[in-house]
């Protein structure tokens, strides 16, 4: 069985910074690519950033090109998402995606919520 697990929202201010983390577990093959994606109030869920195995080839809404950056780390099957000058506007839940195989899993979800 499969598991994705999110850690690290909260509130911040904005300006702020958060650092969000993935950990996929319970299978004995690593993931071909991870990412985040995130849904607003109201919102659709969107993609925010992707990564491939290995970190070769990283993905990002243009949203948050130059303000957050994705990072693998490729032996614990862990993503990161650093979260820099967060916005209003980047309030949202934020999901863990993960691509195993022919499959793919999501985690349940961290709340991110970004002060004015």
């Amino acid at each position: 069985q499969v598991q994705v697990a999110e850690s690290g929202g909260g509130l911040v201010q904005a300006g702020g910074s958060l650092r969000l983390s993935c950990a996929a577990s319970g299978s004995d093959f690593s993931p071909n690519a991870m990412g985040w994606y995130r849904q607003g109030p109201g919102k659709q869920r969107e993609l925010v950033a992707t990564v491939t195995s290995g970190g070769g080839s990283t993905n990002y809404a243009d949203s948050v090109k130059g303000r957050f950056t994705i990072s693998a780390y490729n032996a614990k099957n862990t993503v990161y998402l650093q979260m820099n000058s967060l916005k209003p506007e980047d309030t949202a839940v934020y999901y863990c995606r993960i691509w195993l195989r022919e499959y793919t899993y999501w985690g349940q979800g961290t709340q991110v919520t970004v002060s004015s």
